[in-house]
């Protein structure tokens, strides 16, 4: 399932730049707050998505996709493997348009049934290092 260069720049450039980061948190130690950071600085809105709900970069958070009060475009998922599939159904469910899974995030089952409802998605990639390489 590795994910090619035409899907990542897709969802990179012409998905939409709203996306909801699964797993994101005021913790500046974790991987999601520096992609978070990435993503403002290449123009992305960020929603921070964490049981917690904080406001994270300057944008309020929520505890669950279905909590967020308009679209999402692109959910970009910082939860173990065990855990992913069901943000891929979450995000199938309230509308995305495509689900990134990050580096070491993987659920082949989840993959195919995202992409068979017509979703974008890569897995075991981070937009951190695409976005420089392919946008």
């Amino acid at each position: 399932m590795d994910a090619d260069d035409k899907t990542i720049r897709r969802i990179l450039t012409s998905t939409g730049d709203t996306w909801a980061v699964v797993g994101l948190s005021n913790n500046s130690a974790r991987a999601a707050y520096g992609v978070a950071a990435v993503l403002q600085r290449f123009g992305k809105r960020v929603v921070p998505v964490h049981p917690k709900a904080e406001t994270v970069h300057g944008e309020q958070g929520y505890a669950s996709l279905a909590e967020i009060p308009f679209p999402v475009d692109v959910v970009d998922v910082f939860v173990n493997s065990a855990l992913a599939g069901a943000v891929a159904d979450e995000a199938v469910a309230v509308g995305s348009k495509a689900v990134w899974f990050q580096l070491d995030v993987i659920d082949e089952q989840a993959y195919e049934r995202t992409r068979a409802a017509g979703l974008d998605m890569v897995m075991d990639v981070c937009p951190a290092i695409e976005i420089p390489r392919l946008a």
